[in-house]
């Protein structure tokens, strides 16, 4: 085969790679919501092990397959450690070798898989874009928009059988929002944990809210600089 035909398969034996990949990540993200929203253990069941163990795999067997289709550069390689970091199923080994954890780690613990999921999904679509000022800028929309998912997501957990004014996820969601915008809400986290993530919230804001004014500002001056040529 020509380089033009081996360069094409690897193109579709790539985009197959992604496109599965974020389905799985996607479909992980709704799995871990729907029961967290149901008030069901994310470490528990053994079906959620199994769902996480096999979820794990897939993501870093799709890791290794990018560097190997990829050039290899020390971006790359890079970005193939902190996937296999990432992808490590903590939780499962845990369970089935019977290690004793600290209530604390196993507390933090719990919210890694909803991380690995939107960590995956912000390099999946981050690494389709062939422009590295796009590829940023999706991965940078990706975590913040995932952030503040999670965040709300994590505060309706830890609010709602103690707070009265977080009855539903989107009274979560709208505080959230506000924090995240600085505008201020009328609800009050009560819990230490609730007041925590309020206060990443703020600060998020603070630091994303301008690297998006900065990208905005810049995309239109190259637009316009490209139209007076």
């Amino acid at each position: 085969m020509d380089s033009h035909t081996v360069a094409l398969i690897r193109s579709r034996l790539l985009h197959a790679i992604y496109i599965s990949t974020l389905l799985v990540a996607i479909g992980l993200i709704v799995y871990i919501s729907f029961d967290t929203l149901e008030f069901v253990s994310m470490q528990a069941g053994a079906r959620f092990l199994r769902v996480q163990f096999w979820c794990c795999i897939f993501f870093q067997l799709g890791a290794l397959s990018e560097y190997l289709l990829t050039p290899k550069t020390l971006r790359s390689a890079l970005r193939l450690v902190l996937a296999l970091l990432v992808c490590l199923p903590y939780l499962p080994v845990i369970y089935y070798f019977g290690v004793d954890v600290t209530p604390t780690l196993q507390y933090l613990l719990r919210f890694v898989p909803l991380i690995r999921g939107v960590v995956v999904l912000a390099f999946v679509l981050g690494a389709m874009s062939s422009d590295w000022v796009q590829s940023t800028f999706r991965v940078y929309l990706i975590f913040t928009v995932s952030l503040l998912y999670v965040l709300s997501l994590l505060l309706f957990v830890e609010e709602y059988h103690v707070n009265p004014q977080i009855s539903t996820f989107w009274d979560a969601l709208w505080y959230a929002v506000m924090q995240m915008t600085t505008t201020g809400s009328e609800i009050n986290p009560v819990t230490p944990a609730g007041k925590a993530i309020g206060v990443i919230l703020s600060a998020d804001g603070l630091i994303l809210f301008p690297i998006f004014t900065v990208y905005l500002t810049r995309a239109f001056g190259r637009r316009r600089q490209h139209s007076q040529i």
